[in-house]
């Protein structure tokens, strides 16, 4: 999941929340939205493994 920050990068979150605090795990920041999408295809990719 890929949001936009308020300085103009993307945040890649996790999918799912996390169990203790509630929230989505900050996977990254990046500059570009086509970074952060890279970036997410192989998050999925490793965890398939």
């Amino acid at each position: 999941m890929i949001r936009k920050l308020k300085d103009g990068k993307y945040r890649l979150y996790s999918r799912k929340k996390d169990e203790k605090t509630g929230k989505r795990r900050n996977l990254g920041t990046f500059d570009t939205r086509e970074a952060a999408e890279k970036h997410e295809k192989e998050v999925q990719y490793f965890k398939r493994g």
